[in-house]
């Protein structure tokens, strides 16, 4: 039977997509490269709909939009432009035959790069020429023409930008005249044999002029403005647009601003450098709003690692103009080289992103709960039916606040990182630190000097906090776009439908009743976009025949409806306010709204300025999505273009690369407070591969940042591996130190780790790069697998290496190594701690009993320990033998490892190893319990084993010794005088014996015996280790096993039948099985026999043996089969009586 479909998605809807990954990466989405709204997708063609005769303006401005679109990817292909000539192979003299045609193919090569150059000098030019003429058509005495509208200001602006930064491009380049003086030389090579070179040549000479001049590109500019008709009237508006806007700050995003303060100077000089009325710009704004400006923004950013400065700008220009060159405030501001220290401090307090962390702090954590308060009451609202429409609009137009108070953070924000990067590659580290790695070599690249040192710790904290705010807030943004949108929308057609419909009906029957030209104007901005359809006021016929309706009365309700204005009707209304306030006549004096000779009420005037200011951001909330892409796009702190050319190298180290310093510098720093954000700088890698591919479309910068994600994104799983590894092992050392050691220690404080959380880190299964997905989670597993081998490997070789007096520290760091598998197999799936230390003792095998550690400790001894070692009976130890090695061994000094191999921080190790070396000067009962410990029953046996058989073959290896001794022995000895008394006695013994020639068979007679009495002692200690174990694990075993003292001392067993383990277990069986809830109590039935197996099996190990009674019966066994030669009667006299 069919489910029907209601239920399916009922049944769907209560799957959770959800996991438990956190947040910790900004936007991972790639941004579309499509035209948005703010760009008119129908290019403004519906503007001649409203009949504003605004159709010279529109074409105007289509054709500049079209024109900044082209400029830009000739600023793009100008800016990613890289030397040819220095990839070019140099002939040996042995092909010097071959020259021409290698003349032929680098002409080949060098020709279609100097055609984009050739095609962007055309470009410029038509650019210039197309600029001033429309400068020129708004120029004019007469008002032929509706325009320039708002829209057609900024349209010129950023053209003049385009331009600007064109030639700032051109200048700044050396590579580009590099390869034309090449690509010059060869044209003249390949030339002998054509025909008709004339026009190419002068082409040549053209492009060689354009690319010698400095600012060549604005000079043609200027003399196409000022060719026919002076344009002083449309530049001083421009300059006065300008200046009001920066001044004001209204609705303007971190790009509009810099492009402002780009074209403000270029602004000046134009209109200074005409030949008459060149004063009248300081009437209409006065020189000090311009020296403010100026000295507020003394580095502009332009690119990613350039930058311009309007004081160095306008000194560099003013020799190309000479009527610029008598302002002398002006061309006194200081370049950024040449600010006096004592304004430099101020200038660095405005520009450091740390001096200005307080107040970003608190202004982020104020939005972020106040953008989750509004997107609450946002769910609330679209989960009521019926809600109150004032409540709705209420909850809407705060929602509508907070996004564009979230536009102006992330704007803002944004924009300070701009200009802090811009203040560094304007004001570069003079001395670098100099470590001793670099003493060989302390020469450092430019960019070095700009990016590597010249952020302090602090800095580039303070820059990866701000990084990290901006992701989070454009994320939280993004999340909410879909549920946001409808209300955005409803809210800019309320404020505009109250507006057109309400505050505009009380100006046409207060303000502008008498006013026809003006009324007109208010009935057009009421007509294009007032939505009559919306309006649900009823008009009373009475109320209108007595004209007695109060205010009240004649306010409209509008309908909640998600029409948002098209960019057509927002150009033409602010069109049409700027008509209203400056009735046509550019040349008003003071500004836009700041004049007071425009017959309009203060009131109305306020209320027009602050509709048009809010006009310029509706397009940015419409645009939403992209607006957010723009304001957290952060990508631009990758690109170096310019230094790797001055620098003559074809990439920088990654240590020189923004994104891995701030990577690095977590790692590095371990706060607490940024390992959560250490993948924030992995989204820098994504908006400049997104800049690369669609702004710049260049698939070689691609390819590079695409190579250093792969680099660093291998050292970072590989430094947080170190990281998350020192840490977890710091722990398990700290926790395993024996307290009353950090009592004793004045500063035992720094025995105590501080607290880190790997949490967020651990649970990340998706993290986008480039978008591809990567399981880190996956990858610091499996790489912490590998370092645990190689930490347990490190430990094992360290011993080898080593004597035996050494087990004490292999299993103090074994041990700590071993917590801190349990700590981290907490949130990873770890291999078996037990299958990786068999894996590297070689002793994966069922059949195999041997290992590495017991190899060394049987070595050391048969090597060391038995020939070198003596024992000390009145402490219980051995120790090293004084007079010397007997069959010493060559040992060679072990690799020093990282630090992380041994307890993790350096306090810990430092304390650990001085707690080793209490134990490494002799061997005793705390190393045997290390030997037990480490060896565990499957190994001990086999050191037992090998040791017996070590002892019978010394006895074995000791029976011709003795017998040789023997017969050194001479035949007959009588009795001697006592007359020379006990001395004469001793020294006639000496003479009659002969057993100096047998010195060396007796030394080592008596060496093997120390040997054998030293195995036997240590079988002794051995045993004693043992007995504690075993009466240890007797008293934690024997309450489950119902085992209770007698009265004659010995154990018996309290039950007779059952122990209490498996009495416990079998009445839990029978429980369980008796239940109906129970489908299937075979598992628990299992258990039960389990148990009395294991009972069984732990009675059986009561009763265990000693060790040292087996030793001494085996060696006594070993001598009884000598005892025949060695117990025969001597021959000499004196021994025999």
């Amino acid at each position: 039977m069919a489910i029907p479909v209601e239920e399916a998605i009922a049944a769907l809807s209560t799957f959770s997509l959800e996991d438990e990954q956190p947040d910790v990466q900004g936007l991972a989405v790639l941004l579309s490269s499509e035209r948005y709204a703010t760009n008119s997708p129908i290019e403004y063609s519906d503007v001649a709909a409203y009949r504003l005769s605004l159709g010279e303006d529109t074409k105007a401005i289509n054709q500049l939009n079209t024109l900044i679109q082209e400029g830009k990817e000739m600023a793009s292909l100008l800016y990613t432009y890289r030397s040819c000539v220095k990839a070019l192979p140099q002939l040996p003299d042995s092909m010097k035959h071959s020259q021409a045609d290698l003349y032929l193919e680098t002409y080949q090569v060098l020709d279609l790069e100097m055609s984009r150059l050739r095609e962007i000098q055309r470009w410029q030019a038509s650019a210039a020429s197309k600029l001033a003429a429309d400068m020129q058509r708004f120029s004019r005495p007469e008002r032929l023409v509706n325009g320039p509208t708002v829209t057609h200001f900024w349209s010129m602006l950023k053209l003049l930008d385009v331009l600007l930064q064109l030639d700032h491009l051109k200048n700044a380049k050396a590579s580009i005249p590099n390869d034309f003086s090449w690509y010059k030389r060869t044209f003249t090579q390949v030339s002998t044999q054509w025909q008709d070179t004339d026009t190419m040549r002068e082409e040549l000479d053209d492009l060689q002029i354009f690319l010698s001049t400095r600012w060549a590109i604005l000079l043609n500019l200027h003399a196409e403005m000022f060719r026919t008709n002076t344009v002083e009237d449309i530049l001083q508006v421009l300059i006065v647009f300008c200046v009001e806007s920066l001044e004001l700050d209204f609705a303007l995003l971190f790009p509009e601003r810099h492009t402002l303060l780009r074209v403000l100077p270029v602004l000046v000089v134009l209109a200074t450098s005409s030949e008459k009325e060149s004063e009248s710009l300081y009437k209409r704004v006065k020189i000090n709003r311009l020296l403010n400006i100026f000295k507020n923004d003394p580095v502009i950013p332009a690119f990613p690692d350039l930058h311009l400065s309007p004081a160095a700008m306008l000194k560099e220009l003013s020799s190309y103009f000479q009527n610029f060159s008598s302002q002398i405030r002006l061309l006194t501001l200081p370049a950024p080289h040449e600010i006096p220290p004592r304004e430099l401090q101020d200038y660095q307090r405005h520009y450091l992103i740390l001096n200005h962390m307080g107040t970003i702090r608190a202004e982020h954590d104020d939005f972020s709960i106040r953008f989750a308060s509004a997107m609450n009451q946002m769910i609330t609202l679209k989960s009521s039916d019926g809600a109150d429409n004032d409540w709705s609009r209420d909850i809407k137009g705060n929602m509508y606040d907070t996004v564009v108070e979230g536009f102006q953070l992330l704007s803002r924000w944004t924009g300070r990182i701009w200009e802090q990067c811009a203040w560094k590659f304007s004001r570069p580290c003079k001395e670098p630190p100099i470590s001793d790695s670099q003493q060989d070599s302390a020469t450092f690249f430019d960019y070095e000097k700009v990016v590597r040192w010249n952020y302090t710790a602090e800095e580039r904290r303070a820059l990866l906090e701000l990084i990290g705010y901006i992701k989070s807030i454009g994320l939280m943004m993004q999340h909410c776009d879909t549920l946001v949108s409808e209300a955005l929308w409803e809210t800019i057609h309320m404020e505009v439908q109250d507006f057109v419909q309400d505050k505009l009906d009380t100006m046409l029957r207060t303000s502008f009743r008498k006013k026809k030209d003006l009324s007109r104007i208010l009935s057009d901005m009421r007509t294009l976009s007032a939505d009559w359809m919306a309006n649900t006021s009823k008009a009373d016929p009475e109320q209108h025949s007595l004209h007695q309706e109060t205010e009240e009365m004649r306010q409209s309700t509008f309908y909640p409806r998600p029409v948002a204005p098209t960019a057509a009707q927002i150009h033409c209304l602010q069109f049409l306010i700027c008509e209203l306030v400056s009735g046509g006549n550019l040349r008003k004096p003071g500004g836009l709204f700041g004049n007071s000779s425009s017959g309009i009420p203060v009131e109305d005037l306020k209320q027009l300025e602050t509709f048009f200011y809010k006009l310029s951001f509706f397009l940015h909330i419409l645009d939403f999505t992209a607006t957010i892409g723009t304001l957290t796009d952060l990508g631009f702190l990758w690109f170096r273009e310019f230094y790797l050319e001055s620098s003559r190298v074809i990439q920088f180290p990654i240590e020189c690369s923004l994104p891995w310093m701030l990577v690095d510098h977590v790692i590095e720093s371990q706060d607490a407070g940024l390992l959560e954000s250490i993948l924030i700088p992995l989204d820098l890698y994504n908006d400049s591969a997104q800049h690369a591919l669609t702004y710049l479309k260049q698939r070689f910068l691609y390819d590079e940042i695409e190579a250093e994600v792969d680099l660093s994104f291998d050292l970072l799983v590989q430094k947080l591996n170190e990281v998350i590894f020192t840490y977890y092992k710091s722990c398990a050392a700290s926790t395993l130190l024996d307290s009353s050691f950090t009592y004793a220690c004045d500063d035992g404080e720094k025995y105590f780790v501080k607290p880190l959380r790997f949490d967020a880190i651990f649970k990340l299964r998706r993290v986008m790069i480039l978008g591809r997905t990567i399981d880190l989670r996956s990858l610091i597993t499996q790489r912490m697998n590998k370092l645990f081998r190689e930490n347990i490997d490190f430990l094992l070789e360290r011993f080898e290496y080593g004597d035996l007096c050494g087990v004490v520290e292999l299993q103090q760091l074994l041990d700590i190594l071993e917590l801190t598998h349990q700590s981290i197999s907490r949130f990873l799936e770890l291999d078996s701690y037990s299958l990786m230390i068999s894996e590297m003792q070689e002793n994966l095998s069922l059949v195999s009993y041997s290992s590495r550690i017991s190899s060394q400790i049987w070595n050391e001894m048969q090597t060391d320990f038995l020939p070198n070692f003596i024992l000390c009976n009145t402490t219980q130890r051995f120790v090293r033998s004084l007079k010397g090695a007997h069959h010493s061994s060559q040992r060679s000094d072990a690799s020093t490892g990282k630090p992380y191999f041994y307890c993790g921080s350096h306090d810990l190790t430092m304390a650990y190893q001085g707690l080793a070396g209490l134990y490494r000067d002799f061997f005793g009962i705390p190393h045997m319990f290390a030997v037990v410990k480490l060896l565990g029953s499957r190994s001990l046996p086999g050191i037992i084993r090998a040791l017996l058989d070590h002892i019978s073959s010394k006895i074995t290896a000791m029976v011709p010794k003795v017998t040789g001794l023997q017969e050194a022995l001479p035949k007959s000895i009588g009795l001697l005088s006592f007359d020379g008394g006990i001395s004469g006695c001793q020294k006639i013994i000496h003479e009659i014996l002969t057993w100096e020639a047998k010195l060396d068979v007796k030394v080592e007679v008596l060496h093997d015996l120390k040997e054998i009495g030293s195995a036997l002692y240590w079988m002794s200690l051995l045993d004693i280790v043992l007995r504690q174990i075993d009466t240890t694990q007797f008293m934690q075993s024997a309450p489950w096993l119902g085992l209770v003292p007698g009265n004659d001392g010995q154990v018996k067993h309290a039950y007779s039948d059952n122990t209490p383990f498996t009495t416990l277990l079998s009445a839990a069986t029978s429980a369980v099985a008796s239940s109906p809830a129970c489908a299937n109590p075979s598992s628990y039935f299992v258990m039960s026999k389990q148990a009395e197996a294991a009972s069984l099996l732990y009675k059986s190990n009561l009763n265990s043996g000693s060790v040292l009674e087996y030793a001494l019966a085996f060696t006594s066994a070993a001598l009884d089969r000598h005892y025949s030669k060695w117990s025969a009667t001597p021959k000499t006299e004196l021994l025999g009586r």
